[in-house]
């Protein structure tokens, strides 16, 4: 598993690498622009090829993007849509430069529209946005499941799936606070395991390319995404060791999203304490075999 945690771009990307390096990162993810602003940010040249450099050299091996909190695929107004397709494209283009496991994105909200009318878009706008960049993949995540938002349950992911044209770029970011708030009880490794069967069953082990590990703030089928620091919220550290150390997950990055045990961006406290909580679940899976 590859342990990681976002990080800022602020004064460029070779700047976002030294972050992840300075956390203990295996894995960083970035935003490639603002995420409350449409305008694109222009990477320089020198900067993109210094970066790649440095993933190479590691410790920092892997790069996730992740798509901008403004977009909605599923919008009815066709503006809007546009846009997000747009930016989308920018996000897929910027991780071909920089060889990004892919680009992790929030497919949209129905916003009251009928569901399957909204969900056409989400799959119009996948196509779209795939045809204009070359290899980054494009990673849905599952969401909390509030309101109208799209990406609540397996089936719903593995509909988008299909209606994104069975590319095989096409794959999926799980995140663990999300799985507790739309219902999926992953509170320990039982029950994790579970879920995962489901997934395997409804959408495929194979289209797993990304994790996102957050606690949660909000109780089990809340449809409240509320993040905790690590083992302080409701999936507590059994539950964080349990998603750390799942087999079926090991060579994924696993990206701490946060708040930290400061109550702000992660710090090196926080990825030191997703390697403990991962030792910690690898031990309990090998006492109780």
């Amino acid at each position: 598993m590859l342990i990681g945690a976002h990080v800022s771009t602020a004064g460029g990307l070779a700047k976002a690498w030294e972050r992840g390096r300075e956390l203990g990162c295996d894995a960083i993810q970035v935003f490639n622009q603002s995420p409350r602003q449409w305008r694109p940010t222009a990477w320089k040249e020198d900067d993109i090829a210094r970066f790649r450099e440095l993933v190479a050299e590691g410790p920092v091996r892997a790069t996730v993007i992740h798509a901008v909190y403004l977009l909605n695929c599923a919008a009815a107004d066709r503006e809007l849509w546009r846009k997000s397709v747009d930016s989308l494209i920018h996000s897929l283009r910027m991780g071909d430069q920089i060889d990004a496991v892919g680009v992790v994105l929030h497919p949209g909200s129905a916003r009251g529209e009928p569901r399957p009318e909204a969900l056409r878009r989400v799959g119009e706008a996948i196509r779209a946005a795939l045809a204009e960049s070359e290899r980054c993949p494009l990673l849905l995540e599952d969401t909390a499941g509030a309101g109208d938002t799209i990406g609540r349950d397996f089936d719903e992911l593995a509909r988008l799936l299909e209606l994104g044209g069975g590319d095989g770029r096409l794959g999926v970011c799980l995140d663990s606070c999300h799985l507790l708030a739309s219902g999926s009880d992953i509170r320990d490794s039982e029950r994790l395991a579970r879920v995962v069967d489901e997934f395997d069953r409804t959408v495929g082990l194979d289209r797993l390319r990304c994790l996102h590990v957050n606690d949660s703030r909000e109780p089990l089928g809340s449809n409240r995404d509320r993040h905790a620091p690590l083992g302080q919220g409701e999936l507590g550290s059994e539950g964080c060791a349990a998603f750390l150390s799942e087999p079926r997950f090991d060579g994924l990055p696993a990206i701490f999203e946060g708040p930290g045990v400061d109550g702000k961006a992660p710090v090196a406290r926080d990825v030191a304490l997703m390697r403990e909580l991962r030792e910690k679940g690898l031990a309990a899976r090998g006492s109780a075999s």
